[in-house]
């Protein structure tokens, strides 16, 4: 290596592998419907992040509305995407039925928590920062 070399410390590793790969994610729930408040989305960012801890990713950044999420992860090239959010979703959707009940109302979602669709894009386009500072600076509810 050249002594000028500086390690980048967001370019990751592996045995056979160098790679900074980022994805941004938006998941909508069922309908549309409103059922986040401020309480809710810490909750769902801490069972997205162990999620995201047990495929080897990164959540860089979360945030919210009322019915829907962005995440912001850096993921390595083992980890799809699609395999990655059913995981979120599925994880997610379970923990936060079974521990807010009161607040997700089962009749009106037909027993499902996210919408079956969700939006990625790859991030190697926009500068990190914007993608970071527009999930940030989403509204959050009360």
């Amino acid at each position: 290596m050249s002594p000028h070399w500086e390690p980048n410390p967001y370019v990751r590793r592996g045995r056979h592998v160098v790679h900074h790969l980022h994805a941004h994610l938006v998941l909508v729930t069922r309908y549309r419907r409103t059922v986040f408040n401020d309480e809710m989305l810490t909750r769902c960012e801490e069972i997205m992040r162990k999620v995201c801890e047990a495929f080897e990713a990164d959540l860089i950044e979360f945030n919210g509305g009322e019915d829907h999420v962005h995440l912001l992860v850096h993921h390595p090239p083992k980890v799809a995407p699609s395999n990655l959010v059913n995981s979120v979703k599925g994880v997610s959707s379970r923990r936060l039925r079974q521990e807010l009940t009161g607040h997700v109302n089962q009749t009106i979602m037909h027993g499902r928590f996210w919408s079956g669709s969700y939006f990625a894009r790859s991030c190697d386009g926009a500068p990190l920062h914007m993608v970071k500072d527009y999930i940030e600076n989403q509204k959050r509810p009360d």
